[in-house]
């Protein structure tokens, strides 16, 4: 079948999958998952591992808008305000989530110290990207929402470090590390802090040239730019383009005056793209892998949320986080994707004798929490009464304020569906 025709069969079902999903209450990143999932080699088989291998530009675009955009919510004054208790959080959600599955694994489960705590490290990381669409599809805004993006932000790089010391001890165990030792723990540390110089450079260039804009398509056209190349060279260089991007927007977001419309001209493309992507995301699940995984695979899952709730729940507790935040934020933080799934390589690389046993577990649990963190994440900051907040600020001005033209938040200028 024709790319470009089959590309348009994707976009087409996974739109009516947000509909139906809309229609039933549901996130509609929820109706594009089932309706890729539908599509793929679990029942119609439309869409290929094939397909999936040739559209993965698709998916490299997305999560670098997905990234950027999660850097606006890094501003500097917001984050002298919060940053320990976000960094707080994000420790505590981090440590709970490795230290439940590991104790799962080793106590419980019996199985060796290698395997228990290099799963244990691949669990501490989060993909926001499904969440972020939940975000601006009820246009959410509190609390709850304010400190999410910045702590799965933050998460993702400790998960790195984590992943790389884990690394480490466990080659050590099997007695696999000789010279390559002083590689695995200085790896995940070369890899951050080159991917955030990468970005701040970049993202002072960007501010730079985006002010000489001549209109807004010069200006999308720009920053579109500006994220390929990050994005490119970041995969040049062995960095993180994920890191990169997020500290191209950081800084973007913190130098320059009108950064929203930056922010605003990019998700205004961005919307096919993210629908296709969650739609392919969904295609390349595959629901045979619920027969292999058996106990262990379950219990997993729910170590891990577990792990999540309690460790976000603790740190939003004793830094005095608002009470919506201790009680609802780390089901917001569910979500395991990109990250997880690109660790599982080294696995194989440097831990052949568990990888697969690794691998599988975690693309079931990527299978489950793809599918089901979207909807805990709008159950979430629908008890937390953040649904429509971005509305009732607009509505509700500080009294005898002068009226200005309200500037929407640069993360939420997008509104899904």
């Amino acid at each position: 079948m024709d790319v470009l025709l089959k590309l348009g069969i994707v976009l087409a079902i996974g739109l009516a999958g947000g509909r139906v999903a809309k229609k039933v209450k549901l996130p509609n990143v929820s109706g594009y998952l089932v309706a890729g999932l539908l599509l793929g080699p679990s029942f119609l088989r439309l869409v290929t591992a094939q397909d999936i291998d040739s559209f993965a530009v698709i998916s490299e675009v997305a999560l670098a808008i997905i990234a950027f955009s999660i850097g606006s919510e890094f501003v500097l004054e917001d984050m002298l305000k919060l940053g320990k208790s976000i960094m707080v959080i994000t420790l505590l959600e981090v440590v709970g989530a490795i230290g439940v599955v590991f104790s799962l694994m080793y106590f419980v489960f019996g199985q060796p110290f290698a395997f228990s705590i290099v799963i244990a490290a691949m669990s501490a990381a989060t993909a926001p990207a499904a969440t972020l669409l939940v975000i601006r599809q009820y246009r959410a805004d509190g609390p709850v929402t304010r400190t999410l993006l910045p702590v799965a932000a933050l998460d993702d790089i400790l998960g790195i470090v984590a992943f790389g010391f884990a690394m480490s001890a466990a080659r050590l165990s099997t007695g696999n590390a000789h010279t390559s030792l002083a590689r695995m723990l200085v790896m995940p540390l070369v890899e951050i802090v080159g991917s955030l110089a990468l970005g701040t450079a970049l993202g002072f260039l960007l501010a730079r040239i985006a002010r000489r804009a001549g209109d807004r398509d010069e200006l999308q056209g720009l920053s579109l730019c500006a994220i390929a190349v990050a994005t490119g060279l970041s995969n040049l260089l062995g960095l993180s383009a994920l890191l990169t991007n997020i500290m191209m927007g950081t800084i973007l977001v913190n130098v320059m005056r009108h950064s929203i419309r930056v922010f605003t001209s990019v998700n205004d493309f961005a919307s096919p793209v993210y629908v296709l992507f969650f739609t392919l995301a969904g295609a390349s699940l595959d629901v045979r892998i619920l027969m292999s995984v058996g106990v262990m695979g379950v219990a997993y899952i729910f170590a891990r949320a577990a792990g999540k709730v309690i460790g976000a729940s603790v740190g939003a507790r004793l830094t005095k986080a608002p009470e919506t935040v201790v009680k609802y934020l780390g089901f917001t933080l569910l979500p395991q994707g990109g990250i997880s799934i690109g660790l599982s390589v080294l696995v194989r690389q440097f831990l052949p004798e568990y990888a697969v046993a690794i691998t599988t577990i975690i693309m079931f649990s990527v299978l489950v929490y793809e599918v089901s963190g979207p909807i805990f994440a709008k159950l979430a900051i629908g008890k937390a009464g953040e649904i429509g907040g971005m509305d009732r600020e607009w509505r509700d001005p500080e009294p005898e304020a002068v009226p200005v033209q309200k500037q929407e938040h640069p993360a939420m200028a997008f509104e899904q569906g």
